[in-house]
């Protein structure tokens, strides 16, 4: 559970809020409880009291001593009622006191006078020795010429035994309506938060080769419903300036090659004139080798248009990858044999992929191009196809520079190049990595690399399973054994 999450953070906050609510609501029962049964003890006590001074009043100034306790056990019967009743005239003559409860909760001949009489009834808390509280209410009634004492109590007891138990409940009951609080309003703010969690799974699916998907649009009317909404119309611009500037890029590639093709040829037609001398043919061949390498940006640039508007699976089929590694690196053999590089496929295991053959050949040939450009003479290139699991696997590995771990991070970017100066030397111009892994995401391939500056470098291409079907043959005409019948393979696939 990550509890930095905003779903953890708002059932934390949920929770919270209904901890203290719980726990206010249940002090105020707690409370209310026991003022309630306080109160009604005292409004008991108070109307008995106020009948014992009616009997105590209906007598005579010095009520026979078999009257006043047959009243009082009539109409009060303080012993059936589990109540204590004493009556005491001025100044300690007990003319009434009331024997043991039903219940025998308490007995009545520890209960202490008070310290003052007084004519307002008044209730005060009395320990006995046994240790029960008892709640005694007391007035002062002047009566036939005497002054008189009424006592009338209850234990606290049963109050206080039910407000013990009301307590243990409510601490009990919280701790579980606490979890239960958390984990419903974990599961709630989850539900809650599900179009969002539909909104981000989408939008990892939106690619730039297909921006006309939209994200869905929750009818909550609130601002999820108008977040949907803008990120769907901030999607629609984005499109239309990734197709404006894809046109721009495509049209300005295409129109770029004619007059290069023909600058070149015209070049060419120079140098190879009778009339050229050998500082005319200097300057017209640096001329050419930067034209080459403009030819080369634009043909990498017109790929890469192709490649964002989706045109990388034209011919989608099955076929062997061990067989289209085996013929493309036979086609640049003598590409490694001219810089003294071993270049080593006889360990080629069968794997079957699903793609655009062309493409896909593109990508052996970028990557075993770029190796055999930073790998020194005596070093070694090594291609190798397999199978993990139902995935094809492709590798090529080189024992040449390497590449620093600060650059691994950017390799694929567009004119990304470790070293501005020895990749112009070498030709590149910080295209054919970037075209690869179009080609790779295309594809729904995963492309990694692990490099150590000095030792070399490992790019491995994992494609997705095929169904096991039959692979389709290859009919791609191998190159004749010429320096140029190379460059030809690796550089028509550009285009």
């Amino acid at each position: 559970m990550n509890h930095r999450s905003l779903a953890f953070r708002l059932a934390a906050g949920y929770a919270l809020l209904l901890s203290v609510t719980f726990a206010l609501v249940g002090f105020a029962t707690y409370l209310g409880v026991e003022r309630y049964l306080r109160a009604n003890l005292h409004d008991s006590l108070s109307r008995r009291t106020e009948q014992a001074e009616q009997i105590l009043r209906s007598t005579s100034v010095t009520p026979p001593a078999d009257y006043l306790p047959a009243a009082i056990e009539t109409q009060i019967a303080p012993e059936f009622n589990n109540r204590f009743l004493r009556i005491t005239r001025w100044p300690d003559i007990v003319l009434y006191r009331s024997g043991w409860p039903a219940d025998h909760s308490f007995d009545p001949t520890t209960v202490a006078p008070p310290v003052a009489w007084t004519s307002n009834f008044r209730t005060r808390r009395v320990e006995l020795p046994s240790g029960v509280p008892m709640l005694v209410g007391s007035v002062k009634v002047d009566s036939g010429g005497g002054v008189y004492l009424i006592e009338l109590g209850g234990s606290l007891e049963p109050v206080e035994v039910l407000r013990d138990r009301l307590l243990l409940v409510l601490g009990l009951l919280l701790p579980v309506l606490v979890v239960l609080a958390a984990g419903g309003g974990y599961l709630l703010v989850g539900r809650a938060l599900r179009p969002v969690d539909v909104m981000s799974k989408t939008a990892e699916h939106i690619s730039i080769q297909d921006l006309n998907e939209r994200l869905p649009v929750p009818q909550t009317g609130d601002a999820l419903q108008r977040l949907s909404e803008s990120m769907n119309h901030m999607l629609g611009r984005l499109r239309d300036s990734v197709q404006a500037s894809q046109r721009f890029l495509a049209d300005a590639s295409h129109e770029l090659r004619t007059p290069l093709t023909i600058v070149k040829c015209e070049l060419e037609e120079i140098v190879s004139s009778p009339q050229s001398t050998p500082v005319v043919a200097d300057r017209v061949g640096s001329v050419l080798e930067e034209v080459e390498q403009l030819k080369h940006l634009v043909e990498g640039l017109l790929v890469l248009s192709r490649l964002d508007t989706g045109e990388a699976q034209r011919e989608m089929v099955c076929f062997d990858l061990a067989e289209l590694v085996t013929t493309t690196a036979e086609q640049m053999r003598l590409v490694a044999e001219d810089g003294g590089i071993a270049l080593v496929f006889s360990d080629l295991q069968s794997a079957p992929v699903q793609g655009d053959r062309a493409r896909l050949k593109q990508v052996v040939v970028n990557l075993l191009d770029n190796a055999l450009k930073y790998t020194p003479r005596g070093g070694t290139v090594t291609l190798k196809t397999l199978r993990s699991g139902r995935r094809a696997v492709l590798q090529v590995r080189d024992t040449g520079i390497g590449i620093p771990n600060s650059a691994l991070a950017h390799i694929f970017e567009r004119f990304y190049r470790v070293d501005n100066a020895r990749s112009r030397d070498s030709g590149g111009v910080g295209l054919g990595l970037s075209i690869v892994k179009a080609i790779c995401s295309a594809h729904g391939a995963e492309i990694e690399v692990d490099s150590t500056p000095g030792v070399g470098s490992c790019f491995r291409i994992r494609f997705p399973a095929v169904a096991p079907t039959a692979v389709a043959p290859l009919n791609i005409e191998v190159a004749p054994a010429s320096t140029a019948g190379h460059v030809d393979a690796r550089t028509s696939l550009e285009a």
